[in-house]
């Protein structure tokens, strides 16, 4: 509360410095969240779109592995998954997006071509190719889908701390300040009204000691100066 701080010019002059550097963060943040803002748009289209992908991947992979396992079985298709020997492998790095740190996932071994997928061109069918490549499809979107969904998430957090952030400044340390500041100018004010009536009324007794005293001079210079009677 503004009646909490001494009315000194020390603290004026603290809290003009704190205000000042508040404004600043304030301008600053506000900055940050309206960029941040505009980059969670983008990366929310992206993830929007990464999702319709996912989906349709997902759909096209379930109707080639069953159309596989009708024609050719669920042995063929579990002995063509088993004859895998690379496996897919997935990296992970960072890159910074306005002070956020999101993840950059880059896969390898995935999408394989017929002779690295270990069943051979004898050992399998079409339809059996079309499930894998259709599932390979799939994995990548997933691992796109991650990577961009990650991303979205942290933003968003970022986003809200921000904001936290900009309205803490805003409506609670700034108005406090600023009620501050108000308080200690009108406290030094009424100081400052004080001591010049107080200067005043020293000023004016001053003065009025000052003519009584010539007056009591004047008086006394006139006696001085009157003739002395003439004795009998």
């Amino acid at each position: 509360m503004a009646k909490d701080v001494k009315p000194t010019r020390k603290n004026l002059m603290a809290i003009e410095d704190r205000i000042e550097l508040s404004e600043r963060g304030h301008d600053t943040l506000e900055q940050k969240r309206d960029g941040l803002i505009m980059e969670f748009m983008d990366i929310l289209d992206q993830a929007q779109d990464v999702r319709s992908e996912v989906s349709e991947n997902y759909e096209t992979a379930q109707r080639k592995i069953d159309m596989a396992r009708a024609m050719e079985g669920d042995v063929a298709v579990r002995g063509a998954a088993a004859a895998l020997k690379e496996h897919p492998e997935i990296t992970t790095q960072s890159k910074n997006i306005m002070g956020v740190v999101v993840p950059q996932i880059e896969s390898s071994k995935v999408q394989k071509s017929l002779d690295e997928r270990g069943y051979g061109l004898l050992g399998s069918s079409a339809r059996i190719d079309e499930a894998a490549d259709a599932y390979e499809q799939l994995l990548e979107s997933i691992i796109l889908a991650a990577e961009v969904e990650t991303a979205m998430k942290k933003m968003l957090t970022e986003i809200e701390t921000t904001k936290r952030r900009v309205n803490a400044l805003e409506f609670t340390l700034l108005p406090t300040l600023y009620e501050n500041q108000e308080y200690i100018e009108q406290k030094l004010e009424e100081q400052e009204r004080e001591e010049i009536f107080r200067m005043k009324k020293i000023k004016a007794k001053k003065e009025e000691e000052e003519k009584e005293e010539a007056e009591e001079d004047a008086a006394v210079a006139a006696a001085e100066t009157e003739e002395p009677e003439p004795a009998d």
